[in-house]
């Protein structure tokens, strides 16, 4: 609402500085378990209403008449988008995972405003299921560029969160009206509110921010997730998921400012599991990304350069017989199934 300077230090902060304060800082270790922080609900909550609050603000300074400049107007708009994908959206998921009908609810709120309501839904009955496997649309396959990801997950988590919520219906393990009609009415309630505020180009801004948003969330997917496989056993069945089935990141600030996001591996082995107890898992038992969550989401906007970057990376964590990561052009999902018991 200040401008100038203002805007300048926001987008600064979430571009620059976060992975500076990585290289400046040692690395810290995660709570130990049974100790939470204290009020870390407080944190989420709080975090959850800030980007509700900050949404429709941002759309008024871009769209309205605020008196920002062209060049303010854009900074706000890269930085919300910075805001609300690396931090907001990690609030969110945390919120999804908790067993509290009221603080699933917020976090679900959130992705609405982003227009992603079926994250809330394909995160938890789909993707945890599936990951590391060719049934899991937020995985990408080796030799997969992020563009073409980004198409299939968008259009796969929305269609297999709402068969997945359907079928819990069907088998009557739950009650009430289907979920995806709340995504749905929430959504458009948003882009309603954006009219509201400045008409058409108040409708356009909100559509921008939310892409942006979810491009930073369905980055995370790509990179935390990239080329890893789940074996089959010999009863035809995919082995537990495990530690080398997620990227991790070991860089204090940026884990920190993500609620320890990139500590992935014991979220997906323990879901229910609070951020601050998260655990970093040892060199030699999970894949760790050789560079902060935000540069190799940067990296990855460049199919070619992720993909030669990270082949080696990924080299040591492929099976013997499975297929290698392409080395050419973006050519799409590798379906391919590795059949090592």
């Amino acid at each position: 609402m200040q401008g100038g300077a203002w805007l300048w230090l926001a987008f600064l902060y979430m571009a620059v500085l976060t992975v500076l304060l990585d290289q400046l800082v040692p690395l810290t270790a995660g709570a130990l378990e049974g100790s939470e922080f204290p009020v870390a609900d407080v944190l989420l909550v709080s975090v959850a209403i800030g980007a509700l609050v900050v949404l429709p603000v941002a759309v008024w300074s871009i769209a309205g008449e605020s008196g920002l400049s062209t060049g303010e107007r854009l900074l706000m708009f890269l930085a919300t988008g910075f805001w609300l994908g690396q931090v907001a959206h990690p609030a969110a998921h945390e919120l999804i995972h908790r067993p509290r009908r009221e603080l699933f609810r917020m976090g679900a709120a959130v992705y609405v405003a982003l227009l992603f309501g079926q994250h809330a839904s394909a995160h938890r009955l789909v993707h945890h299921r599936h990951v590391a496997s060719a049934e899991d649309p937020n995985t990408a396959r080796p030799g997969e560029g992020f563009y073409r990801f980004a198409v299939r997950a968008w259009r796969g988590s929305f269609l297999q969160g709402m068969r997945a919520e359907t079928d819990l219906r069907a088998r009557g393990h739950w009650i009430g009206p289907h979920p995806y009609v709340g995504y749905i009415a929430g959504g458009a309630s948003a882009l309603a509110l954006a009219c509201i505020i400045s008409g058409l180009p108040g409708l356009l801004v909100w559509v921008g921010i939310a892409l942006h948003a979810q491009s930073q969330i369905l980055l995370s997917d790509y990179v935390q997730h990239y080329g890893l496989q789940r074996n089959l056993r010999v009863d035809g069945r995919l082995e537990p998921v495990g530690p080398r089935h997620s990227w991790n990141a070991s860089q204090w600030f940026t884990s920190a400012m993500m609620l320890n996001a990139p500590r992935h591996s014991d979220h997906h082995a323990n879901p229910s599991r609070p951020f601050p107890a998260l655990r970093l898992p040892p060199e030699d038992e999970a894949p760790r990304l050789p560079w902060p969550m935000p540069v190799a989401c940067a990296l990855a906007l460049m199919p070619r350069v992720w993909k030669r970057e990270i082949r080696p990376h990924l080299a040591h964590w492929l099976p013997a017989n499975a297929p290698r990561p392409d080395t050419g052009p973006d050519t799409g999902p590798d379906t391919r199934t590795n059949t090592r018991p």
